[in-house]
């Protein structure tokens, strides 16, 4: 039997946010663990669930949590150790098994599940990954860089004209919409399909976004058809673009096939575009939350990389994901059996107050920034992370060159999940700097 990282004891400690800003104090009886519930997609409307996380962390960083789809529970892992030791331990975790998704797949699914990379394992994943890496070397994504950087200052111009609206439509969600499209190789006036097509796929516990599993069903449907097209369009003329490099053989013959073609692109489209797109409506709600760190951005934009790791780190886009224990396994004292349910919490990790000095201080300063919203490690440590981060960096450019003052002018629309940290909407008013 192996054994994780054993977990420390720390006083017990909730979040007041009374003021619109985070800061922990001592309690004896606010929360108890009997009413932790990190499952229920309620309890994201208002914001993430620090207060449970925090608890989980202090009091139970192993934690056998109740589960609507299992009478047995599954486990919590909140701590920053324990989460990188499950992500960088894929013999002993598996992404395979039961699916990285917190729901049960049918059991009819399944086997498709397991054809799409984020839900495989070594060695099979590794063989598939060393495919795709192909498209998403240095030199294809500074190709991009200029055309992500003109990209930004047209989409923030455009906002400052319109001077008021809604942030995520007007700048976030249309940067990884022009990125993906061109990534991919896929027009332009095609862009909005994504952005649909995206938000019903990964929105189905949200009643405002999408009304059953048929319609998901059917957008999968759409999606894997579309990529199909565009797939045989450039293996009929292929051009020197991450698709083309994608389905080209490499040095040694090997190519994705066409259903691992459509299979990656569903991915793409869904983790290039909700990801991105909701680390930059939460880093701008951050800024307009914590103004004395807009107003560093402005007069030190040297500071623009380790804003966007701190945005990254502070929002964490994607908040958890499964595994599946594949034997016996002890982590924090506590021992997990084989063919159990675990689920790490990225969100809990990238606030833990061992790892980081005042987690909840949004410091754009902060350094070290060891934090895991591109994932722990490990086979599945985030493909995009690069062109993630550079998407970020050169919107905040483009943002401090453009903008003096953004304010929040009315209630902000979260979605209602607990796999996406996700903004729906954000209503602004954007005064422009001077000279813009």
């Amino acid at each position: 039997m192996l054994a994780a990282p054993d977990s420390a004891s720390q006083p017990s400690i909730v979040l007041d946010q009374s003021d619109g800003r985070m800061r922990m104090t001592s309690t004896q009886d606010e929360l108890t663990l009997d009413q932790v519930d990190l499952f229920n997609p309620d309890n994201y409307v208002s914001g993430m669930p620090h207060d449970q996380l925090t608890l989980l962390r202090t009091q139970a960083p192993v934690f056998r949590h109740p589960d609507p789809g299992r009478a047995e529970g599954h486990w919590a892992i909140t701590r920053h150790a324990d989460v990188v030791f499950v992500s960088r331990n894929p013999e002993l975790f598996s992404s395979e098994r039961e699916t990285c998704f917190l729901f049960d797949t049918p059991e009819d699914q399944m086997a498709q599940q397991r054809l799409m990379m984020i839900n495989m394992d070594p060695p099979g994943h590794t063989g598939l990954r060393s495919l795709v890496n192909r498209g998403f070397t240095p030199r294809m994504i500074g190709k991009l860089e200029e055309r992500i950087a003109d990209a930004c200052d047209d989409i923030v111009r455009k906002a400052v004209e319109q001077g008021e609206g809604d942030f995520v439509t007007m700048c976030a969600a249309e940067l990884p919409l022009v990125v993906i499209a061109e990534l991919m190789g896929v027009p332009q006036e095609d862009r909005h399909k994504l952005f649909h097509w995206s938000n019903l796929m990964l929105s189905g516990d949200d009643p405002e976004v999408v009304a059953s599993p048929e319609v998901q069903e059917q957008t999968s449907l759409e999606v894997y058809a579309y990529a199909n097209e565009l797939g045989a369009n450039k293996r009929d003329c292929p051009v020197d673009d991450i698709v083309s490099k994608l389905i080209s053989p490499d040095e040694n013959g090997h190519s994705l096939t066409e259903l691992e073609f459509d299979l990656f692109f569903v991915l793409l489209m869904v983790a290039g575009n909700e990801t991105t797109r909701n680390a930059i409506s939460g880093g701008i709600q951050a800024f307009v939350e914590n103004p004395d760190q807009w107003e560093l951005l402005k007069s030190r934009p040297e500071l623009i990389s380790s804003a966007a790791d701190e945005i990254v780190r502070w929002v964490t886009p994607v908040v958890d994901f499964r595994r599946t224990t594949t034997q016996d396994i002890e982590i924090g004292g506590v021992l997990i059996p084989e063919g159990e349910k675990v689920i790490i919490y990225y969100a809990s990790a990238n606030r833990d107050e061992s790892v980081f000095t005042d987690p909840f201080t949004f410091d754009i300063t902060r350094d070290p920034n060891p934090h895991i919203a591109f994932g722990g490690g490990g086979p599945h440590f985030c493909l995009g992370r690069h062109l993630a981060k550079l998407e970020i960096e050169r919107m905040l450019a483009a943002l401090i060159t453009h903008v003096d003052k953004i304010e929040i002018t009315g209630p902000v629309n979260r979605l209602r999940s607990n796999f996406i940290n996700g903004i729906k909407s954000m209503p602004v008013r954007l005064t422009p700097a001077g000279g813009s």
